[in-house]
């Protein structure tokens, strides 16, 4: 009697064994599927116009290639409603002149460029049809109405650099208007401008319009390498969250991958993105962006695209503050 009791005892505790270890392979289980179904976290991007420019970031998106985040991207124009979306934690990020870092530096925010996109002046120098541009730059433009983007915009920035660098001053040998861009078409087409500062898609839709003819100034191949448009984000974002910046880079490093090894994929991209231009146009527009090497490949963010950047919105007196590569720019993300 006892040796049963003592067998039924011994079978009841290798049941309960049983059951706790089923139970915690269970739980282990249900653990493992709400980490693989837990939501990723959404990164909003800010972007001061859908251009042509950041079409790394589009393809980015469409590929699937952030794979730990949610990454979507917002557009809103007005000259640095961008960057006010990061400082008021509306948005994760801008793409956008990383100058906007160093106007918050100066006011006491502190704004970190993670990556590079557009490393070049992405903007022309386009004229009404019945102009005909000369080389001398100072003679050409001096009288005229020249049409950019809003005051604190990049676009704005590189108008006003090149002005003073040709001698030119604002109110008394040209005549600066400052819109938003979807406004600039109109107003040259209307006789309102002589001269715009542009980039695709605008530029584009404007020569097939006949508003106005091929660039006279290629901003890209003359002012070279340019911190003209990189990820930024707020300091606190890298010191709380690496992990998450680093995610987001490699995403969008695989993004510009893509259209250096398949320009023909990423042109399908973009027939997404900008649906309502003509496919040979953005075919165009891609030859002319690869040509005048438009993009960093290796999103890395260089101290001499930081120079130029910083110099550009120095003398056009738009930055009394001196400002360093590593006030504006954090370079750990770019391996």
């Amino acid at each position: 009697m006892l040796k049963k009791s003592r067998y039924l005892l011994f079978v009841v505790m290798i049941g309960l064994l049983f059951l706790a270890a089923c139970g915690s392979d269970e739980a282990a289980g249900e653990e493992q599927a709400s980490g693989e179904n837990m939501e990723k976290e959404e990164l909003i991007i800010a972007e001061p116009v859908h251009g042509f420019g950041y079409l790394p970031l589009y393809v980015a998106i469409s590929k699937g290639y952030f794979e730990s985040v949610d990454v979507s991207v917002t557009t809103l124009t007005g000259g640095s409603a961008h960057t006010n979306a990061v400082l008021t934690d509306e948005a994760w990020a801008f793409i956008g002149g990383p100058e906007h870092n160093a106007f918050a530096k100066a006011k006491g925010a502190e704004l970190r460029a993670i990556g590079n996109v557009v490393n070049k002046g992405n903007v022309y120098l386009v004229a009404s049809p019945d102009l005909e541009p000369s080389e001398d730059m100072t003679e050409f433009l001096t009288g005229k109405t020249v049409v950019t983007s809003q005051y604190g915009g990049t676009p704005n920035s590189i108008t006003r650099y090149l002005l003073a660098e040709w001698g030119l001053e604002v109110g008394e040998d040209v005549t600066l208007m400052e819109v938003e861009n979807a406004a600039i078409p109109s107003i040259i087409s209307e006789g309102n401008g002589h001269v715009a500062v542009v980039s695709d898609p605008v530029m584009q839709q404007g020569i097939n319009e006949g508003i106005w003819n091929e660039p006279f100034y290629n901003v890209p191949m003359e002012l070279g390498p340019y911190a003209y448009s990189t990820i930024n984000v707020k300091l606190d974002s890298i010191e709380e969250n690496p992990e998450q910046v680093e995610g987001f880079m490699e995403g969008l490093v695989k993004g510009l991958d893509l259209i250096l090894e398949d320009p023909d994929e990423a042109l399908e991209i973009a027939k997404e993105e900008f649906s309502t231009l003509d496919p040979a146009v953005l075919e165009d527009m891609l030859d002319r962006a690869i040509e005048d090497e438009l993009w960093e490949f290796d999103g890395k963010v260089t101290e001499d695209s930081i120079t130029t950047n910083l110099k550009v919105v120095e003398n056009a007196g738009m930055l009394e503050e001196e400002i360093s590569y590593s006030d504006i720019v954090d370079p750990q993300f770019f391996e």
